[in-house]
This record gives structure tokens, sequence and C-alpha cells, in this order.
């Protein structure tokens, strides 16, 4: 039986609560078209994040692999694309969990500039979508923790020669933090609609070992 290991976070910077980590919880132990959904919580700290998501690899022996992060004032579910070896998290006044902060920084000093996912990432979107879900693909990670586990599992998966599949997936916020008054007007999404978009995101991996060609139009580029 294939398995998925899926990653969310906690609370990081100002945001009370992530919907990351809520939207993995919900979906932990769940079968999905065959598949069990194995959640884990990494802590939203540079580099351990890595060690942590490395080590449930080694536990968990997934298929795939799924990290969820949250990227506030973005409307839809994106699926993003690629993986920048640069960290800058002063561009956004932000630091880790651990009060870690950096900037022109890469994750791996002697690593290509990027990474590509390797998941369906059209095929994906369409299906969430069809699901009723808005989702999109993203060009744009950011320079923050997510950017920085998503460059540095897809590094670790390439150079141990795994035979998983991985990439990120970026919330937004929830309706509690958007109705901060420090976040009034930002868009949100609720963990039900989130978790509704994931399985079907999902499904589609599973139903997809390469992606489809189909163009998906875009109403922004981020």
């Amino acid at each position: 039986m294939p398995r998925v290991l899926l990653t969310g976070f906690d609370t990081f910077g100002a945001i009370p609560v992530n919907p990351a980590g809520k939207v993995a919880r919900s979906l932990d132990g769940k079968k999905i078209n065959g598949a069990t959904v194995i959640a884990r919580i990494a802590p939203g700290v540079f580099f351990k994040s890595i060690d942590f998501v490395k080590s449930a690899i080694s536990e968990v022996k997934p298929d795939i692999v799924i990290m969820l992060g949250e990227y506030g004032g973005r409307s839809m579910i994106s699926v993003e694309r690629i993986a920048n070896n640069l960290n800058d998290s002063t561009r956004y006044g932000l630091t880790d969990n651990e009060g870690g902060s950096m900037q022109d920084r890469l994750t791996v000093p002697d690593g290509p500039v990027g990474y590509f996912t390797t998941l369906p990432i059209r095929a994906m979107v369409k299906a969430m979508r069809k699901a009723g879900i808005p989702a999109d693909i993203s060009d744009t990670p950011g320079t923050f923790v997510c950017n920085h586990l998503m460059y540095g599992i897809l590094h670790y998966i390439t150079i141990a020669d795994l035979p998983i599949r991985a990439g990120w997936i970026h919330l937004p916020h929830l309706p509690s933090v958007a109705a901060m008054e420090s976040n009034l007007g930002a868009p949100s999404m609720s963990v039900e609609t989130a978790v509704t978009g994931l399985s079907a995101g999902i499904e589609s991996i599973l139903n997809h070992k390469e992606d489809i060609l189909d163009p998906i139009a875009s109403a922004w580029q981020i």
C-alpha cells in the first residue's frame, strides 16, 4: 500500500494558528485511493526542519512526500513548481522559531540553483479545481523556511537516489487569522476546504505517474 508523508508546521511569527499543521493533522491516518497518509509536524527552524523530515522519511518510507506551509495573502491553494537554493528571511522581517535569521545564504553551498518538484502539479491543480477548490501553480515559494525545507528535501532525495516524488503546497490564512486586525482584507480558507483540496491533489498524484500536458490557466503569477 502506498504511503504519503504529509508534513506541516505549527505557529510562526505573528501567526497564532498555522493551516499547514491543522490540515496535516486532519489528514493523518486517512486512506486516499488506496494510500495511507501519515502526518508529521516539522519544526519551523532552518536546517532542523530538513533533518526532521529526513528522519521522517527514514521512519515512514513513503512513496510520496508533500510538505505544507502557509503563504499569507494568497487566495488559493498554491502548488509550488520550484525550490531555490537561497535563504533571505530578513526581507520579511521574520525569524524562525528559534530566533534564527538568514540573508543571502545558501541551503546547500555546493548545490544547484534550484530543484523542480517531482509532483504532477498540472494534474493536481486541475483535480482540485474539479473538486470545487480554488488552486493554482506557483513559481515563487519565497525565501523563508518553506522554500528552505522544500529545497533541502528535494536535494536529499536526489543525492540519495530515493524513489520518492516530493513537492510543496502553500495554503492561505485560516479565517481566524484573516480576521485579525493586522490581516484585515487578507483572503482565507477553512481547514475543511483545504482538506478537500489536498485530498483531491493526493488522489491526482496517485493517478498520475507523469504530469498532464494540458495548459493550466492562471489568474496571477506569484
